[in-house]
C-alpha cells in the first residue's frame, strides 16, 4: 500500500484538488472517501462531480438516497453514501458493485462495503488540519495505476 498525504488550507483548496483529480477519472475508478461527520467528503465529491458535469447542477449529497447518479463525460458518475446502509447485500440491489466496473464511483462510508471494497480504489482520508477549515488528505492506494494519475496532482 502506498500513501501521500497533503494539506488542504481552506475548503477552496479542497474543492481545486478535487477538480483536478476529476480529469485524471475513467470507468471503473473508485473513490473510497473517509472520515468524521463534517470532514469534508461530501464537499470533496459535490467539486468532483460538477467539474465533470456539462452544466451547472445541483449535486445533493445522497445521505438519504443511498445513491445519486450523473452523467459524466467518459462515463456514469455514481456518488453513494452509505452512513445509513444496513446491509452490505443491499449495495449488490442498488446496482453500486456493477457500476465498481463502468462507472466512476464515488463512495462516502466506504467501511459499509465491508468485502465489497474494490482492491483497486483510491481511498481517501479526509482529517481535520490545523485550522479550523484545513483538512488533511492521505490518499492510499494498491493499484500501480493511481501512482502516475496522481503524479503532480498537488503542484497542478
Amino acid at each position: 500500500m502506498t500513501a501521500r498525504t497533503l494539506a488542504l488550507a481552506s475548503p477552496a483548496a479542497t474543492c481545486a484538488l478535487a477538480r483536478r483529480l476529476a480529469p485524471r477519472l475513467g470507468p471503473g475508478d473508485v473513490l473510497l472517501l473517509s472520515g468524521a461527520v463534517g470532514a469534508g467528503k461530501t464537499h470533496f465529491a459535490r467539486c468532483l462531480i460538477q467539474s465533470l458535469l456539462p452544466g451547472p447542477e445541483d449535486v445533493p449529497s445522497p445521505t438519504y438516497t443511498l445513491v445519486q447518479t450523473y452523467p459524466g463525460p467518459t462515463a456514469e458518475i455514481w456518488h453513494a453514501d452509505l452512513y445509513r446502509l444496513t446491509d452490505p447485500a443491499e449495495l449488490v440491489e442498488l446496482g453500486l458493485t456493477d457500476a465498481f466496473e463502468s462507472a466512476i464511483c464515488l463512495v462516502e462510508w466506504p467501511d459499509r462495503l465491508g468485502d465489497l471494497a474494490p482492491g483497486n480504489a483510491l481511498a481517501l482520508d479526509l482529517a481535520p488540519g490545523e485550522d479550523d477549515d484545513a483538512r488533511r488528505l492521505t490518499l492510499r492506494w494498491s493499484d500501480p495505476r493511481w501512482a502516475g494519475r496522481l503524479e503532480g496532482i498537488a503542484d497542478d
